[in-house]
């Protein structure tokens, strides 16, 4: 393992989890959006992540996340009957985008604690490092 390999491992996570959070704030955002320049409704974003690994002696080794793609979930919009809103149907039904607030709150909540981990993390193993560099000064 290289001496590094512990931080670039938890960097690689700070920026996925980064990614994921900014995905969130969007979603909840645009959470009353029934119109947007594609036509339609908003629809929430999720992010794909897969290990990156890297060729090591001896096979492959993991080195971090890495982003995937952006997606859009094809989940169905929510209909709410309003015959008075501008985007309303001939049915007089709205649809709006299919953000689920109290889902993307869990989800902003796991995102900000596994951050949070991967600082705490990257904190310890600098401090290890520290460590082991002041044991040479004594």
């Amino acid at each position: 393992m290289r001496f590094f390999q512990g931080m670039d491992i938890n960097s690689s996570a700070l920026g996925a989890q980064r990614l994921r959070l900014d995905l969130i704030s969007a979603n909840i955002a645009n959470a009353n959006t029934t119109r947007t320049p594609e036509g339609g409704p908003y629809r929430r974003k999720v992010p794909v992540f897969a290990e990156n690994l890297q060729q090591a002696v001896g096979g492959n080794a993991l080195s971090g996340v890495r982003v995937l793609a952006v997606t859009e979930d094809q989940s169905p919009f929510r209909q709410v009957y309003d015959p008075a809103h501008p985007d309303a149907n001939l049915d007089g039904y709205v649809l709006y985008p299919n953000v689920n607030i109290v889902n993307e709150m869990v989800n902003l909540m796991e995102a900000g604690r596994s951050y949070e981990a991967n600082v705490t993390a990257f904190n310890t193993s600098k401090e290890m490092f520290k460590a082991a560099l002041s044991i040479g000064k004594s």
